[in-house]
């Protein structure tokens, strides 16, 4: 049995800035809401969301005896994170410009769990990023971390949206767990729905059709083309206007600090950008996702 304390402890070692730690259960009103949404077709192209939908609601299904999960996060703000001048019109989102995190943080996960191994050397646990089938967010609400918004990103009160998650699931229980959230929320701000320049937000939940970050980064139908706005590769815009994120400090870990500034590039410097130029600048960071779905 982990002491809860002390989980914490090690994660902040590992350079997280929240971790709470919440019991599995199933969370069955999630996913048929996850059902409903695909039906109506607010999924657009993103199939990949059809699949192991009952994974996502158990996280036994993902380790055999899990008890708990630990859930942590890590701020990313940045200068690129508060916003782009008027009319610059090659924008990229702001976690974009850093190493990619699905690499950071899973290392960050690792180091961790390798910690707790060394407290029980029989835990059986396992590592994820937000590409497994696991209610990130819902967990991380259950582990007392912040609310859900209504631009369906996870709010924390210190350090808004501009935070990226990452769990272990693990067979060993714990002394206590963290009470889920329940704190002031979003209350009657609208300003993220008021924001999005192609109405996708739809009252903590998104239509990817109309998502400009879905659009810049996803496959998609042909027929299937929504406004970018200037937007690149992702899209901040429902973060920036949002009032925790505008007294959210900076980000306090180095590994997630930007290698480049997007302000600094027009769209003609990207697209004479060659193969070889853009794999030597860009090649450790998300944009990367991008260059392998030309391909």
């Amino acid at each position: 049995m982990f002491d809860v304390g002390v989980i914490k402890r090690l994660a902040q070692d590992v350079g997280f800035d929240l971790c709470g730690v919440a019991q599995c259960r199933k969370f069955e009103q999630e996913s048929n809401f996850l059902k409903e949404w695909l039906d109506k077709g607010f999924g657009s192209s993103l199939e990949y969301l059809k699949r192991n939908i009952e994974c996502r609601g158990d996280a036994t299904a993902l380790v055999e005896g899990a008890k708990s999960v630990i859930v942590c996060a890590v701020s990313y703000k940045n200068e690129i994170s508060d916003g782009y001048p008027a009319d610059h019109n090659a924008k990229v989102a702001s976690y974009a410009c850093t190493t990619d995190y699905h690499i950071t943080i899973k290392q960050m996960l690792f180091a961790l769990c390798k910690k707790l191994k060394e407290i029980e050397p029989d835990l059986s646990a396992r590592c994820f990023v937000d590409s497994a089938p696991i209610f990130e967010k819902r967990y991380a609400v259950e582990a007392g971390l912040g609310w859900i918004g209504r631009q369906s990103l996870l709010v924390t009160p210190k350090y808004g949206t501009f935070v990226l998650l990452g769990e272990i699931v693990m067979t060993a229980e714990c002394n206590e767990y963290d009470t889920p959230y329940k704190g002031a929320g979003c209350g009657e701000c609208r300003r993220c729905v008021e924001a999005c320049p192609n109405n996708a937000i739809k009252e903590r939940h998104i239509d990817t059709s109309r998502c400009i970050s879905c659009a810049t980064i996803e496959c998609r139908d042909e027929g299937e083309q929504c406004n970018l706005h200037g937007w690149i590769f992702g899209c901040d815009e429902c973060q920036t206007v949002c009032p925790y994120n505008k007294k959210a400090p900076r980000l306090s870990n180095t590994k997630f600090a930007p290698l480049f500034n997007p302000v600094a590039m027009t769209r003609q410097a990207w697209a004479t950008l060659s193969h070889e130029e853009f794999v030597e600048r860009f090649g450790t960071t998300p944009l990367m996702r991008s260059l392998r779905k030309t391909k």
